[in-house]
């Protein structure tokens, strides 16, 4: 179906109207209408509301009172009376809270605390400021491990027997170890289905009883509770629950050995005096040392091993009332005893109890068969700074370690690695790296050797100079050469790579470190040596501020980047060259040789005869150096690459005024565009090319305003070159892309019909200033017009049949819209034609209606703006149609 008669009519109008178009183009000004486009200012309120204004916040504080959280009670302090959301929602209840009042010692436990904190202060030895005492720890193991399943505990009825007559001490011995027995042969009773809260309150009954029992003097059943609460430690069946019950357990240990502790130095107090704190053995009656005795001589008849363990340990502070050897001969014998507890777990947690009543009694027991071992577990445990602080003391114990134990160079690794996170004492560094260093050095064994020495090296360049560093890269050249040992240790090399790069990023300084390039030398395997390369073009790019021409780095450099170029190949993936390529050009960004110009020119000659294979590089050295332009951009792949890099470099020619160089980029950019694919790979896609040609297209336009005419190449000579091509070039049947394109030339032809351009370029005058608003110019530019413009309405009038006619009523407002920028619409032909225009968008009920809407909304807008009544007129002309 071709256009109805109707339409016929008004293009027939069109056609005799078109050429008023040009001659009635709108006079700008383009700094006024600046002015007038720019945002109203509004007066800024400052009020209590600005949105730089600091937070007020809220400090809410939460006091947990039970631990099954039944009841609470909450305090708040607030700085504002602004409410705060977080806290509302939450109600007090967040995380952090929670866990800070979970902390908090619980109720079942409390009468135990301040007795054991005090005990804590009073019988520890000598200690940093920064230890963590148990008495803090044991809070927040009994808020983080809990259980919501059911748990077991075994009971015993703890019946006192009938007195025994008679006198015997035998007898009297023999009565005690047959209640004793009662426990292990059948006077017990499990309970079952316990919630936590229950099996809580149970040991507490127990602990209790404890202290009756011993208030009444029946210290065997004393004992019996204590041995019957020791075995409960065997029992792992709910296993994250296991640390909570390790500290409630234990709690009755300690007092069951303090009771123990008190009741024999009571027996010592002579002529109502006490024993001093420092009291040695000499001191001790007979009395109170036999019953010492005593107690040691009942839990040694104690049959199972974990009870007999725990409660031993539990007196063992006792020992200091029979000799003054004792504690320190005890401690490796229940060490040895540990040994054969079968359950991991159970064991661990023995060696930690008796490391705890260990510490309160001395520091300076040498547990030679775990203390290598030992000293490594505490290096990985605990905090760096602990372990920073007592460096020298931790290498001195390494030193009289056992090599056979556990290897020294273990230790010093685990050293070095605290060093790494935290600062020994100033005066210790330097000692410190030669004592770990001689046992480093010695190694053997290339695996065991690097291990060490990657994590000392950290400590090196963190705390020395490049000397220092100097030395460490020559030793591991040194060890890890001989039999290419250096080929099972890449990921160790990198690590050291990638340390002396962290702390040592002034590049100047990096490549005077002698031994630096022939440590890169190692990496002979070509993928580890490539990203190698990569780590340290990545530092430089981040760290270097300022352009350097220093030889030193530029000929390194220049070679690491040639590494990286050379090992590109066909199988290299485009992400992989797009990344080589992005670290090589911010090299060659970062070099400059000032006002020399020969120098930075040879260095680009250079760079490009390295990097041919990388094209984003090539395109890097083209916008560096305009001289090769001309010999590398036909040698690109990319066509678009191609045309913007033509444009790009015809805009430089222009802006240092080589203007018959500008005119020889955008003639080779004109000449291009018609060899553009109709399909192009766009991140490994195929796509139409047409959106690309336009974008193209648009920018040369904006350039091509401002480019003088040759004086022997006639008027707008570029312009016509351009049209020509795109005149000719084969579109697709379904695209409008061409008539846009010359809507867009319209733009440009109106520009150049002012008397001053819009922008110029410095110290190029540009054709206003030429031809000076000369008739035959403008004559020249109505031509081009009257061809252009007749164009798009060919155009239209191809778009009447029925498939095509939502295209062209979107065209015809583009164009419409064309007008009502560019046109002066004071002229009644102009006017008429805008409103030709107008109708036929909304003929076929294809326009959108709220695009119609916000246009004659702007259009009346405009009419209350000065000189511009006419559109008052206009507005009346242009009705709005439905599409019904």
């Amino acid at each position: 179906h071709y256009v109805s008669d109707m339409f016929l009519c008004q293009y027939a109008c069109i056609l005799s109207l078109y050429s008023c178009f040009l001659r009635h183009a709108r006079s700008r000004n383009y700094v006024s209408e600046a002015e007038m486009c720019k945002l109203e200012s509004v007066p800024l309120d400052f009020g209590d509301y600005h949105p730089l204004k600091p937070i007020t916040v809220t400090e809410s504080k939460t006091k947990k009172m039970n631990r099954k959280g039944s009841t609470s009670s909450t305090s708040s302090s607030s700085s504002s009376s602004m409410l705060d959301p977080l806290s509302s929602v939450l109600d007090g209840t967040d995380p952090l809270s929670l866990f800070a009042a979970a902390a908090d010692p619980v109720p079942t436990t409390a009468t135990m605390d301040s007795t054991r904190k005090k005990r804590d202060k009073d019988d520890s030895p000598a200690v940093g400021s920064d230890f963590e005492p148990w008495s803090s720890k044991r809070g927040e193991i009994l808020a983080r491990y809990t259980t919501t399943e059911k748990l077991s505990i075994v009971s015993g009825s703890f019946s006192r027997k009938a007195a025994t007559t008679g006198s015997a001490v035998s007898e009297k011995v023999r009565t005690r170890l047959e209640e004793l027995d009662d426990l292990e042969e059948g006077s017990q009773k499990e309970l079952l289905n316990l919630t936590q809260q229950d099996y809580m309150n149970r040991i507490e009954e127990l602990n209790q009883s404890l202290k009756d029992a011993w208030s009444s003097d029946q210290k065997v059943k004393a004992l019996k509770i204590v041995i019957q609460c020791s075995k409960l430690l065997s029992d792992t069946t709910v296993i994250q629950f296991y640390p909570s019950k390790f500290v409630l357990i234990t709690d009755i240990l300690d007092t069951f050995g303090k009771l123990v502790y008190e009741r024999i130095q009571s027996m010592c107090v002579d002529n109502r005096v006490s024993l001093p704190d420092n009291f040695s053995p000499e001191c001790v009656n007979d009395t109170a040392k036999e019953t010492c005795l005593n107690w040691f001589f009942k839990i040694a008849s104690i049959r199972e091993l974990i009870p007999r363990f725990y409660v031993e340990a539990a007196i063992l502070k006792c020992n200091k009332f029979l000799s003054k050897t004792g504690i320190s001969e005890c401690l490796p014998r229940l060490t040895s005893m540990i040994r054969g507890i079968g359950d991991p777990l159970v064991a661990v947690y023995a060696r930690a109890y008796l490391c705890r009543v260990g510490y309160h009694l001395t520091l300076q027991i040498c547990i030679k068969d775990l203390l290598a071992l030992l000293l490594n577990s505490v290096m990985s445990a605990f905090r760096a700074e602990f372990i920073a602080a007592r460096s020298m003391d931790f290498i001195g114990m390494i030193k009289e370690c056992d090599e056979s134990g556990f290897p020294k160079h273990l230790l010093f690794r685990s050293l070095g690695l605290n060093l790494a996170l935290a600062d020994p004492p100033e005066n210790d560094r330097l000692q410190i790296l030669n004592e770990a260093w001689k046992v480093i050095t010695k190694l053997k064994n290339p695996q065991d050797y690097i291990n060490c020495a990657e994590v000392w090296v950290e400590y090196t360049c963190r705390h020395f100079t490049k000397r220092e560093v100097n030395t460490v890269l020559a030793d591991v050249i040194k060890h890890m050469t001989p039999d290419r040992a250096f080929e099972d240790a890449y990921p160790q090399l990198q690590s050291i790579i990638q340390k002396v790069i962290t702390y040592i990023y002034d590049f100047s300084l990096l490549f005077s470190v002698e031994k630096f390039l022939p440590f890169l030398d190692m990496f002979q395997k070509e993928s580890v040596r490539v990203e190698v390369c990569k780590c340290i073009m990545e530092s430089f790019i981040k760290h270097q501020q300022e352009s350097t021409k220093d030889p030193v780095i530029l000929n390194a450099l220049l070679h690491i980047c040639k590494t990286m170029h050379d090992s590109v190949n066909a199988l290299t993936l485009e992400d992989e060259k797009r990344m080589l390529a992005t670290l090589i050009n911010g090299f060659i960004k970062m070099v400059s040789f000032g006002r020399d110009f020969e120098q930075q020119l040879s260095f680009y000659v250079e760079a490009r005869s390295m990097f041919c294979n990388l094209e984003p590089v090539l395109v890097q050295l083209i916008h560096a150096c305009v001289a090769f332009c001309f010999i590398t951009i036909p040698s690109l792949s990319s066509i678009f690459t191609r045309l913007n890099l033509y444009l790009h470099s015809g805009q430089v020619a222009l802006a240092n005024q080589c203007l018959s160089q500008a005119d020889a980029f955008f003639k080779a950019a004109v000449s291009l565009v018609p060899e553009v694919p109709k399909m192009i790979s766009v991140d490994g896609k195929m796509r139409p090319s047409d959106a690309f040609l336009l974008e193209f297209l648009c920018n040369f336009f904006s350039t091509l305003l401002v480019v003088p005419d040759h004086p022997e190449q006639g008027v707008l000579f570029l312009v016509r070159g351009l049209l020509n091509v795109i005149q000719d070039y084969t579109w697709e049947d379904n695209s409008d892309d061409k008539i846009r394109i010359y809507t867009n030339v319209l733009h440009l032809l109106s520009a150049m019909t002012q008397e001053a351009y819009i922008y110029h370029v410095d110290k190029v005058d540009s054709n206003d200033t030429l031809y000076g608003g000369d008739s035959k110019f403008l004559t020249e530019i109505n031509k081009l017009c009257e061809t252009v413009i007749a164009q798009i309405l060919d155009h239209l009038k191809t778009l009447g049949k029925e498939e095509t006619l939502k295209r062209q009523s979107q065209l015809a407002l583009y164009f419409f819209n064309t007008i009502l920028a560019h046109g002066d619409l004071r002229n009644n032909k102009l006017n008429q034609l805008s409103v030709n225009l107008w109708n036929l968008a909304q003929k076929h009920g294809f326009a959108d209606t709220k695009t119609m809407v916000k246009t004659l909304e702007y259009i009346k807008r405009r009419s209350n703006q000065p000189e511009m009544s006419h559109f008052t007129d206009l507005a009346l002309r242009l009705p709005l149609q439905s599409r019904t």
